[in-house]
């Protein structure tokens, strides 16, 4: 295996030493921000359409039209932004979420709002790659997995706090202001950059044939979005997916995808990228089972169960940290795989769930899978990143994000589906199952990810030992 010296070795690293633990928290931030936008809009789609005079399907291009850039562009974005200077694209990409925040939230009529959700999920999915690439290149490798755990945690949160914050929004101020919230946290992020990142000249521009890849790729991602999005409301429309996998494939076998499976292959990444999708399949499923069967059979109040569901964020928000410094200590894969085996444990807890059961008996089991996936996501996030060649680690950040963002979505369609085979009485249970399975299913393919191929460094402060070239 060839060992890379942890120097800096591409453009916009931090010098050896001088961990800048700001620039983390930069990325932090915009994880929080970015995954904030993908639910909050949610609760005001109502609101929209009342307020824009649109149907409710029109009004629901306020989300798909963030969520569809967002993903179908996180591959092209990656490989585009290997080895690029970071400063100017941080700097840009920020200021360009934030301004296309403020535009949506002055629309005046629906199509100006679909145009700016388009043009700020364009600018999301280049956050979402920079997320890790500036945690992991902003300190030392021996404190990858701390660095990690920031957007690794703070991401997450920010879905599940979507909903709540809508909601105080939306009752007190109105629709336009789930826009105009990301605005002070996407200010105080340019700042921070302007600041602490190194000047390091300008990007360099995507060719002809990144854009015709980058074309490809968003064609095929997008009908699957589509897909896992409609089969919420009708299983059917999943059957849309198969249209996606020709435009895949097609992109797989040419230049544009070959090097991406390679770099996952080589790595030996690919179990691990099913963890991440597992573990985020499961958690949305659970999230979109449980809220719904709170509410409209067991009659709890929104508040109730907002404050019931809270219990899942909760354990993650503090385990998160401790995850990340176990990593650093014990190595990545073992705390990763006890995270996914605890979070998979109080999703099990889940399955018997029936109408005598007290907010607090469900809490306490939220609050034990939330734990797992706190102390799982760092780790993960940093045993991914350790074994990415450094000349690709954007590449393999667009690749994890890809995954999680697919599992977000996946979850809910799944579990509807599920739900509408068992029937009324056991759709609760079977979509518990289906979510306990599916973090089950993360713990082997993390105990296995890396062995057959490249070995993954097992401890973050082997990180600078990449992957070979």
């Amino acid at each position: 295996m060839a060992h890379h010296s942890p120097g800096p070795e591409r453009p916009g690293d931090i010098p050896v030493g001088e961990d800048r633990w700001s620039l983390v928290a930069v990325a932090g931030v915009l994880a929080f921000v970015a995954m904030l936008d993908m639910n909050i809009v949610n609760v005001a789609l109502a609101d929209i359409a009342d307020g824009l005079q649109v149907s409710a399907a029109t009004a629901q291009w306020a989300v798909l039209g963030y969520q569809l850039p967002v993903l179908a562009l996180l591959l092209p974005v990656g490989r585009w932004l290997d080895g690029v200077r970071l400063r100017p694209v941080v700097l840009v990409a920020t200021c360009g979420f934030g301004l296309c925040s403020a535009v949506a939230a002055a629309a005046p009529w629906m199509a100006w709002l679909i145009a700016a959700r388009l043009a700020q999920g364009a600018f999301g999915a280049v956050l979402f790659v920079l997320m890790p690439l500036l945690a992991i290149r902003s300190v030392r490798p021996e404190l990858r997995g701390r660095a990690m755990s920031v957007p690794a945690t703070l991401g997450p949160l920010g879905a599940v706090a979507g909903p709540a914050v809508g909601g105080l929004l939306l009752d007190h101020l109105g629709w336009r202001s789930v826009f105009l919230v990301k605005l002070p946290f996407c200010v105080l992020a340019l700042v921070v950059a302007w600041r602490a990142l190194p000047r390091d000249g300008g990007p360099r521009r995507p060719d002809r044939r990144s854009a015709a890849d980058a074309l490809l790729v968003a064609s095929g991602v997008a009908v699957l979005l589509l897909a896992l999005t409609l089969a919420s409301d009708h299983p059917s429309w999943l059957l849309l997916a198969v249209a996606a996998a020709p435009v895949l494939w097609w992109w797989l076998r040419g230049p544009g995808g070959r090097p991406v499976a390679g770099v996952l292959r080589a790595g030996g990444l690919l179990g691990a990228h099913g963890a991440v999708l597992s573990l985020a399949a499961g958690f949305a499923a659970m999230h979109y089972v449980l809220a719904l069967h709170l509410q409209r059979d067991n009659g709890v109040s929104a508040t109730a169960t907002g404050l019931t569901v809270l219990a899942f964020p909760l354990g993650m928000g503090l385990a998160g940290p401790v995850g990340g410094r176990l990593a650093d200590w014990c190595g990545a894969r073992r705390v990763a795989v006890a995270g996914a085996a605890l979070t998979a444990a109080g999703l099990l807890l889940l399955v018997p769930l029936d109408d005598g059961w007290s907010p607090l008996d469900v809490a306490w089991r939220l609050a034990l899978a939330g734990v797992g996936l706190g102390l799982n996501g760092g780790p993960t996030q940093a045993l991914v990143m350790s074994a990415a060649p450094p000349e690709r680690t954007a590449t393999v950040g667009s690749t994890v994000q890809l995954a999680r963002s697919l599992g977000f979505t996946l979850g809910p369609a799944l579990a509807t589906a599920v739900w509408g085979l068992t029937g009324p009485q056991e759709g609760v249970r079977a979509g518990l199952a289906l979510a306990a399975l599916a973090a089950a299913l993360a713990v082997p393919l993390l105990a296995l990810s890396g062995r057959s191929r490249t070995p993954v460094p097992e401890k973050t402060t082997d990180a600078a030992s990449a992957a070979p070239n």
